[in-house]
């Protein structure tokens, strides 16, 4: 579908130089000699390289509509992940890269939402909350006596994070941990 480039919004998926483009961030200038523009920074859906462009209000730009499926994550093979269509039970092979750092959290049966264009997976959305148990904490030094300290933590998958640990809660060795996809971690209860 064809829209002009002062309509471009953060979010958007683009066909621009035969290839698809994210738009991460728009910026609308009118300098005060020649015409109004929109400055887009875009990231490239498959090598996620970045671009910055400019579009003249009366340009035309390729917005694309990605197909969304709801998946469930199986396993890992290699270089990369099994899913199931919820839908279909189809199973579909993805390479890891499609997912990037965020695969670290992938657990067994999580519910993942998968965006492709034209049959080809281009991208792979976790969901933005993920709970993960903490199995191993380094206890915390003695003269850190404020209400709050930061200490890693080992998670079930065997990731290492940095965790903000309240006093009361220092003796917990294992936890519940909610990680949010935007690099926000609190702790929940301990069993």
């Amino acid at each position: 579908m064809k829209i002009n480039g002062n309509e471009i919004k953060a979010g958007y998926v683009l066909q621009h130089h035969g290839a698809l483009w994210v738009a991460v961030k728009t910026q609308h200038t009118q300098p005060g000699k020649g015409g109004a523009y929109i400055q887009v920074e875009m990231r490239n859906l498959l090598d996620g390289t970045k671009l910055n462009e400019r579009f003249r209000s009366g340009e035309g730009v390729e917005r694309v509509s990605l197909e969304e499926a709801s998946c469930q994550y199986l396993f890992s093979d290699g270089d990369s992940f099994t899913l199931m269509d919820q839908e279909t039970f189809e199973q579909i092979n993805v390479p890891k890269d499609l997912v990037g750092p965020a695969a670290v959290f992938l657990q067994e049966g999580m519910e993942v939402t998968v965006c492709s264009h034209e049959g080809k997976v281009v991208r792979i959305s976790l969901p933005e909350t993920v709970v993960m148990e903490v199995v191993e904490a380094d206890p915390v030094l003695k003269g850190q006596t404020g209400s709050f300290s930061y200490k890693p933590a080992r998670l079930e998958t065997g990731v290492r994070i940095t965790v903000l640990w309240e006093q009361k809660s220092l003796s917990i060795q294992r936890s519940k941990l909610i990680w949010n996809v935007q690099r926000k971690v609190s702790l929940s209860g301990a069993p």
